[in-house]
């Protein structure tokens, strides 16, 4: 929470007495960068699909700068006060990126586990040359390959959201 020192100015009009504060509850403070903010949000599709949401949960809490939310997500962050919201569309480029079709992988079935049952819709992991796992998805199956796809599922869309800031810690 961002510590403020509250003060309260006290004007007596003939009609009675005004109460004026400035600087409580934080509502003056912006957040900026190396700031640690919790947020509620809620992404939406062009078509109006929710892919994802906070509302009816914890709100989503990380810091400003370090690069660990989605480029325009962060973006849109930057500069709200606590209690203020808006919505924006993050265009693909600042999104998850475009769709990149050599990520898009057929396989043949004999290089898979023998137990394995691929069906379109599930997800794998992989590991890659460098060691690393890859979520991937099934995209396809046949009698003699498979087809997984390795981009984000959001990959290639702009995206909407309408956030809210809760708290600058």
């Amino acid at each position: 929470m961002v510590n403020k020192v509250c003060s309260l100015i006290m004007i007596t009009l003939l009609s009675g007495i005004v109460l004026l504060t400035n600087g409580c509850n934080g509502g003056s403070a912006m957040a900026s960068d190396g700031d640690t903010v919790r947020v509620h949000y809620t992404g939406t599709l062009e078509d109006g699909t929710t892919f994802d949401t906070s509302v009816g949960h914890e709100p989503l809490e990380f810091t400003l700068g370090e690069g660990n939310m989605i480029p325009g997500f962060e973006k849109a962050v930057y500069g709200l006060k606590i209690g203020e919201s808006k919505t924006v569309t993050i265009p693909v480029e600042e999104a998850y990126g475009p769709h990149r079709d050599d990520l898009v992988i057929i396989m043949e079935r004999e290089q898979l586990p023998a137990d394995l049952d691929p069906k379109v819709g599930q997800q794998l992991q992989m590991q890659q040359t460098d060691g690393r796992t890859a979520v991937v998805i099934v995209t396809d199956v046949s009698e003699t390959t498979i087809t997984v796809d390795a981009n984000h599922p959001l990959a290639g869309k702009d995206l909407t959201f309408e956030i809210e800031l809760v708290e600058i810690k």
